[in-house]
């Protein structure tokens, strides 16, 4: 179980994230939705080992065997099929793997060209099949197609959701759409201003929340 207690984290003395006590189940999806700079990707950064809180504790007992995508996807100026082969490290692979993990997100035609000369969506898609190129106990994503068109999103999110059933991964993501939500978690959290302002199945929350800030939050979406 991955846990926070008493949580206390910021940038230059600000805090911008404030948990007493969180709990993510082992295998279960969990999605973060919230305006800019309620703290989603400050909680994913804490748990991912990235940053440490200025007060209290981050249990995380799956840090060395996590995959983690941040934000800003980032491509290797080599070759996409090698920005594939590096996530294999040591594990025994066939060149068979790393075409089809590239296929799984829609780029197999990209195998070789550089990273570096990748759009911003086709990076993200590089980013993200590299994260799942091989299985993770927890596996922790910051807005995964926030640069994907819808084709590259629905390659993205069918490719996340075989993933995650085939590993019972821990998936814990963060999102602006809660219809993506819906789709992807078993367990949504509402934050606001560095806090969990609600929490629970994805249906009660999206559908009927009772915090007032996420009402407003949700008129700007259609689900």
């Amino acid at each position: 179980m991955i846990r926070l207690k008493d949580v206390k984290a910021g940038y230059k003395g600000h805090t911008v994230l404030e948990i007493p006590d969180l709990a993510f189940e082992p295998g279960r999806r969990y999605a973060l939705i919230g305006g800019n700079g309620c703290g989603k990707t400050t909680l994913l950064r804490l748990i991912a080992g990235v940053i440490t809180p200025k007060d209290g504790e981050v249990l995380n007992p799956y840090i060395k065997g996590m995959g983690y995508m941040p934000q800003i996807a980032y491509a290797f100026s080599f070759s996409v099929r090698e920005n594939i082969r590096i996530a294999y490290g040591k594990v025994d692979h066939g060149a068979e793997d790393e075409l089809e993990v590239l296929r799984s997100v829609g780029i197999e035609h990209l195998k070789s060209t550089r990273g570096n000369r990748l759009s911003g969506g086709e990076s993200q898609r590089l980013a993200f099949a590299r994260v799942i190129a091989v299985p993770h106990k927890l596996l922790l994503l910051d807005e995964p197609t926030a640069s994907a068109d819808i084709r590259g999103m629905d390659l993205i999110e069918k490719a996340l959701d075989e993933y995650a059933g085939r590993t019972n991964c821990t998936l814990i993501f963060s999102t602006h759409s809660p219809a993506q939500a819906l789709r992807l978690s078993e367990e949504v959290l509402f934050m606001e201003k560095g806090s969990v302002a609600e929490q629970g199945d994805p249906q009660s929350v999206i559908r009927n929340p009772k915090n007032e800030s996420l009402r407003i939050f949700l008129k700007h979406w259609v689900i």
